[in-house]
């Protein structure tokens, strides 16, 4: 398979000459002797096309599809998933009224205005938060928040709420939380607010959440069957099959896997950007964990007051006995 990508892409990287220039510098030899067997080999894997490149992480991901050099295909992919034309006007700085520890688990996070005004958070999770739903639902209030105050501060009073457009918040999953496992046939869900009576007010806040896990299960059995299914495949899959079947199909992605494998070209900086999504990986991983083991003992402790509760019924319940057969005995 090695060989069948190199045909592809014939500068991919020999793995001994690879190790070679490596070895030869102290840095960066250095630098590959801090990280454990299984993430050198991983390194090794996706430079010498033994495996793909994981495109959703962050460094890659604006590297490859980076708005202000190659807007296309940006522009190309929002469309798609939103299902409708789009185009990416700017792309906006990261540091909003958010939560400071939001993009604790985050392994890639972009917003973006949209020509039409509209904005677009595009994220990737690692471990999918709990409480999906909520924490969504205050991103994407933000979001607006912060449309708002841009839109109220530049038109001062000729302000209308009318100029404020829809924020739309599209989260990758790599590893779902529960509730979207029990919709194994659904990797795309779309979000908005409607009525119950079918009155029609623009509520602004729409949603797009992917759990890449439960797409990956489904590309095993049914094939890339869709434009959509092959972004998907792009950004999450690292399988050289796949791979090859996805340029084969869709010849439009093979340029963005030709500038993947020039990045990887320069060794000192793909080396860089690996080391600093482990640093990221790492760092959620811990999040998680505590975020886990937190959960973990607030699910203990309501039982234990469960518990305390059932036990003080009970005995209110032996003591509401004993004055009843006290009476009788009386």
């Amino acid at each position: 398979m090695e060989n069948k990508l190199k045909q592809y892409f014939p500068m991919i990287h020999e793995r001994e000459n690879l190790l070679r220039y490596i070895q030869a510098s102290p840095v960066l030899m250095q630098q590959f002797n801090g990280w454990d067997p299984h993430q050198q080999e991983e390194f090794l894997g996706f430079c010498t096309g033994a495996r793909g490149v994981k495109i959703l992480y962050d460094s890659f991901f604006k590297e490859i599809l980076n708005p202000e050099y190659t807007p296309e295909r940006l522009n190309r992919l929002l469309s798609v998933l939103l299902r409708t034309n789009v185009k990416i006007k700017y792309v906006l700085p990261g540091d909003s009224t958010r939560i400071a520890d939001e993009g604790s688990l985050l392994i890639m996070d972009i917003v973006v205005e949209l020509d039409d005004g509209s904005l677009a958070d595009v994220e990737a999770q690692k471990l999918g938060y709990a409480f999906p739903g909520q924490r969504s639902a205050c991103y994407s209030a933000d979001l607006l928040l912060r449309q708002y105050k841009r839109l109220r501060d530049e038109r001062k009073k000729k302000f209308s709420y009318y100029e404020i457009k829809e924020v739309y918040t599209i989260v990758f999953m790599e590893e779902s939380p529960v509730e979207f496992r029990e919709f194994p046939g659904d990797y795309l869900h779309y979000f908005e607010q409607h009525s119950d009576t079918g009155l029609k007010l623009d509520l602004l806040q729409k949603y797009l959440f992917i759990p890449l896990d439960i797409f990956g299960q489904n590309i095993q059995n049914e094939g890339i069957r869709s434009e959509t299914d092959a972004w998907l495949a792009f950004l999450s899959q690292d399988d050289p099959e796949i791979i090859l079947r996805l340029i084969d199909t869709y010849p439009e992605f093979r340029p963005m896997y030709e500038d993947v494998y020039r990045l990887c070209q320069n060794v000192e900086k793909i080396m860089g950007i690996f080391s600093e999504e482990l640093r990221i990986l790492d760092r959620n991983t811990v999040q998680y964990m505590m975020d886990e083991m937190q959960a973990e003992i607030d699910s203990q402790k309501a039982q234990l007051a469960n518990k305390d509760a059932e036990i003080d019924s009970q005995k209110a319940e032996i003591e509401r006995l004993r004055k009843l057969i006290n009476e009788k005995q009386k």
